[in-house]
């Protein structure tokens, strides 16, 4: 399944700037799309999709026998709040609670300076009602930004990105989940070292072992003999293509 994906493999700077949905590929939302329909129509029909994680650009690897850099969430926030520093531009934080968004305004507000910076904090509930989503798309588009941050956890964010993304008035419309916490810094991420060595999901398993432990020792072996099947498949389907041309 996931050489159906078209993962972005070049540069944050060859976005252009106009309207676009970007989402991320991890092995959490890859075992997730398996259930989930709706879920996997949204990242299909995302104009970017982002490698996430170590694990998507290894099994890529494997099954396309392609190499891609891993560009994770965080990575193409910096780059955003950069681009609208050196043009003045405005972003909008859409998701996570209201004390978490005074934190982000507030190291915004110091770091980048120039960027005019807007949120809101809706209901924390699985599903929101039309009204409730009709008043989040309300407050984005009396803003206008150039960037839309949507930080709601995954599958739940980009679900409702796809769903109302023809109704926002926004630039760039960025899933990026848990890149809130770590900005505002109620959330602490992995040591430099440990991202270059693709051990971030280690690091998150030991500070939060009983909310993690599910994702990443199930949700990780799940992930790896999903794509060993289909390494599998793929080698059965070329066996008999060269069985069939040889004796026929």
């Amino acid at each position: 399944m996931l050489h159906e994906f078209k993962l972005f493999n070049g540069s944050l700077q060859e976005l252009n700037p106009s309207k676009k949905l970007i989402t991320t590929l991890n092995a959490h939302s890859f075992n997730t799309l398996h259930r989930d329909k709706f879920f996997r129509e949204a990242l299909k029909s995302s104009d970017t999709l982002l490698p996430d994680g170590i694990s998507i650009v290894w099994a890529h690897r494997l099954l396309v026998g392609k190499k891609l850099k891993k560009i994770a969430g965080d990575d193409l926030f910096r780059y955003e709040m950069e681009l609208l520093q050196s043009k003045r531009g405005k972003c909008f934080f859409l998701g996570s609670s209201e004390k978490t968004l005074n934190l982000i305004r507030e190291k915004a507000k110091q770091e980048y300076p120039d960027v005019e910076v807007h949120s809101y904090s809706p209901p924390y509930k699985p599903e929101f009602s039309e009204e409730e989503s009709q008043q989040m798309i309300d407050a984005v588009n009396r803003v206008e930004p150039d960037v839309l941050f949507i930080g709601m956890t995954a599958p739940k964010q980009e679900k409702w990105a796809f769903k109302y993304y023809q109704m926002l008035n926004a630039g760039h419309i960025c899933c990026i989940g848990a890149v809130f916490d770590f900005y505002a810094g109620t959330v602490k991420r992995a040591p430099e070292w440990m991202i270059s060595l693709g051990m971030e999901w280690f690091y998150r398993l030991i500070k939060e072992p009983r909310r993690m432990w599910r994702r990443y020792l199930i949700g990780n072996t799940l992930f790896v003999k999903s794509i060993l099947l289909e390494k599998l498949a793929a080698f059965n389907h070329q066996f008999r293509v060269v069985l069939r041309d040889v004796l026929y």
